[in-house]
């Protein structure tokens, strides 16, 4: 593992720690493939474990057209959720909580079933669902201003943040996952529509592409795992005072408050 690898997960890592927003890191990694921002987020995630932290989940990125073009890239990305990411329902939310913090609407699925192998269908992952709720995911980036391309946000835990499940779980025979609509509305005006199918299609071939990774990468997916599964729409930012509701057809409606 080159030095610029570590000299990258050092730049994020102190950035998460001091609370001021970092360098782009692809001046470090840019030229190293794609492989080389995933082993920076692999070195910070065996930092966040050896501090106690519980890898409780796994999120997709960069799934919906919309967020790809927003941040100049054209394919999905991976990143890891912890305990202390999932804020409970009704509780409220710093904004210092996530550096430069934005709102997505999700599906999310709870998994039923361990699921360690690389040769994964979409039926294989319909089974294997326990239940799907809505979600907000608050995502944030370490890097200054946002200013991000694929590399930054891979080596950046996928710009992961904090993020909250609705209680309203439905077996997936009981949704329309792609075409179910999604309105997300902060102080009740709409900031962002959508539908499952803007989820590469569908949030369900979203995790085949993920469980596929996982497996790989060797942290598979397992049971009792959260899945976000991407964004329905485009993220929108959030300030202190905000409430931020986001409806999803057939799964009910999940609320984020945030305070200073």
């Amino acid at each position: 593992m080159t030095d610029s690898i570590w000299t990258a997960a050092d730049r994020l890592w102190e950035a998460s720690r001091s609370g001021e927003p970092c360098a782009p890191v692809r001046d470090l990694i840019g030229g190293l493939g794609i492989e080389a921002a995933y082993r920076v987020q692999e070195i910070n995630t065996e930092r966040r474990l050896g501090e106690g932290r519980r890898l409780v989940g796994r999120k997709t990125g960069l799934t919906a057209k919309a967020v790809q073009a927003q941040l100049g890239v054209d394919q999905p990305d991976y990143g890891m959720l912890f305990d202390d990411m999932a804020m409970p329902l009704g509780t409220e939310i710093s904004v210092t909580a996530v550096m430069q913090p934005k709102v997505e609407a999700e599906i999310a699925f709870i998994m039923g079933d361990d699921l360690n192998a690389e040769t994964l269908t979409s039926a294989d992952i319909v089974a294997s669902v326990d239940y799907a709720v809505a979600a907000i995911e608050i995502v944030g980036s370490r890097v200054r201003g946002w200013d991000i391309r694929i590399h930054d946000t891979i080596a950046d835990n996928a710009s992961s943040g904090v993020f909250v499940l609705g209680d309203a779980p439905r077996r997936l025979s009981e949704i329309d996952l792609r075409l179910c609509g999604m309105v997300m509305e902060r102080r009740g005006e709409p900031i962002s529509v959508g539908a499952g199918v803007a989820c590469l299609g569908s949030p369900v071939t979203a995790c085949v592409w993920l469980a596929k990774v996982m497996a790989r990468e060797g942290r598979p997916l397992g049971k009792g795992d959260i899945v976000l599964t991407g964004a329905l729409g485009p993220m929108a930012g959030v300030e202190a005072g905000d409430a931020v509701m986001a409806r999803v057809n057939g799964l009910g409606s999940v609320t984020a408050f945030f305070t200073e």
